[in-house]
C-alpha cells in the first residue's frame, strides 16, 4: 500500500472542507431529513467519484490509502457505500468462492459505516454488499466482526445480512457474479508488490489478479513500470514460477523503451536456461492468459521482441510461426502452409499447438465482432479460410469455438433479414444449409428447423 500523492491528498482536503462548510450539511444536522442527506450526496459524491477514478487510473497502488482517508468523519460517510463495494470485490477469492485471506479493508470500511452518525442513511445502500462480503467470509470472521459493533440495533442489521443459503458454493458463485457484473466497467483493483520471497509466495495470486484486471481494462499503466521492474530485478524471486508469470504479463501487455526491453530479454533468457521446464510452464501460462484476458497479435508481437528465437524449443517454435502469421496475415497461402507444416511436426495436444489454435481463433473472433449484418458476403468468403484451419487442426474444442462464433453471427443476420423471399435471406439459408452441415455445426434437421416458417395462430373470433 503506497502513500497518497500530495496532489490527491490536497484535493481530498478541499472536498472535506467544502462538505463541512456546506449549508446543506448544516441544515441536515439540524433537521436530519433524508432529502437533505441525499442532496448532500448529489452535491459532493461526484467529486469524490471523479477523484477516486483519477487515482485508480494514474496511481492504482494508492487506492486503498485513498479509501482509508474517506473513513474520516469530515466526509460524513459520503461515497462509503461504493467504497465498500470495491473492497468486497477486491478481495481475492478461491474456486470455492471464499476469500483466500481475511478481507481486512472490507472490515475497516464496514466498521466505519457502522460507527458513522449517518448510519441510518448509509444502511439503505449497503445491504447487498454486506451479503456478498459475508457470503465470501468465514463464520468465525463474521462473528469477530460483529463483536466489534457495540450498538445492538446496528449489530442486528449486520446479522440479518448473513444467510445460510450461501453455504452452497453455487449460490455464492451466482451472488458474486451477479454483484460483480454491476461494477464490471469500474477500475477498483489494487495490490502490493512484494520485496521478500515469503511475502511474494503468499500474495502473488492477488498481485496477478490485479495486473490482469488492469491489462484487461486498458488505459494508462505507466505508473506500474517501476514496481514491475523492481520485482524482476529482485534476485530473491529468480527461478520461481511467479517470476516467469511476471515476465509473461509484462512482456505481453506493456510497452517498453529499448533499454527496458533489452533488460527484460536478458531476464527472460536467463530464466529460460536455468528454470526447469520453463518453456512448458511459460506456454501454459500463455494459454491461461488467452482464456482470461485474451492475447492479441499486438501482445504476441510485443512478446516476440523479447524472446530469442534462435534456439530449438517450444517457445522458439511458437513465436516463429506466430511471427509469420502476424506478418503475412492468416489468409495468406504461405501462412496456411506454415501452419500445416508446424502442425505436422508437433502433437495436436501439445501446449504450443494449443497456443497456435488460440491465435487463429482470436483472429476469427475479431473478424466476427467487426462485421455488420451487411458484411455477410465477407463472412462467407473468409469462412472458407477458417474451414481450412478446421481441417488442419482437426480439434473438437477449436471446432466448437468456431461454431459458437459462427452461430452468434448467423443469428444476428436472421434478426435483420426476415423477408424469406429476399435474396439476402436466401443467400444466408443456402450458405448455412451447405457449410454448417459440412463443418458439423448443424445437422440437416436442425437447419430445417432454423429456417422453418412459423405459422401464426389465428385470433379467436
Amino acid at each position: 500500500m503506497q502513500e497518497l500523492d500530495e496532489k490527491y491528498y490536497n484535493r481530498l482536503q478541499e472536498i472535506a472542507g467544502a462538505i463541512q462548510e456546506s449549508p446543506t450539511l448544516a441544515q441536515y444536522m439540524e433537521e436530519e431529513e433524508d432529502e437533505l442527506y441525499n442532496e448532500l450526496r448529489q452535491q459532493f459524491e461526484p467529486y469524490l467519484s471523479e477523484l477516486h477514478h483519477l487515482v485508480a487510473a494514474e496511481a492504482p497502488l494508492q487506492l486503498v490509502t485513498f479509501e482509508k482517508y474517506l473513513l474520516n468523519e469530515l466526509f460524513e460517510g459520503l461515497y462509503l457505500p461504493r467504497v465498500l463495494g470495491y473492497a468486497a470485490l477486491r478481495g481475492e477469492i478461491s474456486d470455492q468462492y471464499r476469500y483466500v485471506r481475511p478481507n481486512d479493508h472490507f472490515k475497516d470500511v464496514l466498521i466505519a459505516i457502522c460507527n458513522s452518525p449517518q448510519f441510518e442513511q448509509l444502511k439503505k445502500r449497503i445491504g447487498q454488499t454486506i451479503q456478498v462480503g459475508f457470503a465470501l467470509s468465514s463464520d468465525i470472521w463474521i462473528t469477530n466482526l460483529l463483536s466489534l459493533v457495540d450498538n445492538k440495533r446496528v449489530r442486528a442489521f449486520l446479522a440479518a445480512q448473513k444467510s445460510d443459503r450461501f453455504r452452497d458454493v453455487r449460490d455464492r458463485q451466482e451472488l458474486y457474479t451477479r454483484y460483480a457484473r454491476q461494477l464490471r466497467n469500474e477500475m477498483y483493483f489494487s495490490a502490493d508488490f512484494p520485496t521478500q520471497l515469503g511475502e511474494m509466495k503468499a500474495n502473488f495470486s492477488a498481485l496477478r489478479q490485479f495486473l490482469l484486471k488492469r491489462f484487461e481494462a486498458g488505459g494508462d499503466n505507466s505508473s506500474l513500470h517501476a514496481q514491475i521492474q523492481g520485482f524482476l530485478n529482485n534476485e530473491l524471486f529468480f527461478n520461481t514460477e511467479e517470476y516467469m508469470e511476471m515476465l509473461a504479463m509484462y512482456g505481453n501487455y506493456m510497452d517498453m523503451d529499448a533499454p527496458t526491453r533489452e533488460l527484460v530479454s536478458k531476464h527472460f533468457e536467463r530464466e529460460r536456461k536455468s528454470f526447469p521446464e520453463f518453456a512448458e510452464k511459460f506456454l501454459r501460462f500463455l494459454l491461461y492468459m488467452h482464456r482470461t484476458n485474451g492475447i492479441s497479435s499486438t501482445n504476441d508481437e510485443r512478446m516476440s521482441t523479447i524472446v530469442s528465437k534462435t534456439g530449438i524449443d517450444k517457445i522458439s517454435d511458437y513465436y516463429r510461426i506466430a511471427d509469420k502469421i502476424h506478418s503475412l496475415g492468416y489468409v495468406h497461402q504461405d501462412a496456411i502452409e506454415a501452419v500445416q507444416d508446424f502442425y505436422s511436426t508437433h502433437e495436436g495436444l501439445s501446449v504450443e499447438s494449443e497456443c497456435l489454435r488460440y491465435l487463429i481463433l482470436n483472429y476469427f473472433n475479431r473478424l466476427i465482432n467487426g462485421l455488420t449484418e451487411r458484411d455477410y458476403a465477407d463472412y462467407f468468403e473468409l469462412n472458407k479460410i477458417f474451414g481450412l484451419y478446421m481441417r488442419i487442426f482437426d480439434n473438437q474444442q477449436f471446432n466448437q469455438s468456431m461454431e459458437k462464433y459462427s452461430m452468434t453471427y448467423v443469428n444476428k443476420l436472421l434478426k435483420k433479414y426476415t423477408d424469406k423471399r429476399s435474396r439476402d435471406y436466401q443467400d444466408i439459408k443456402k450458405f448455412v444449409s451447405h457449410n454448417f452441415v459440412e463443418y458439423g455445426f448443424l445437422k440437416d434437421k436442425e437447419v430445417v428447423e432454423m429456417f422453418k416458417t412459423r405459422r401464426k395462430r389465428k385470433k379467436a373470433e
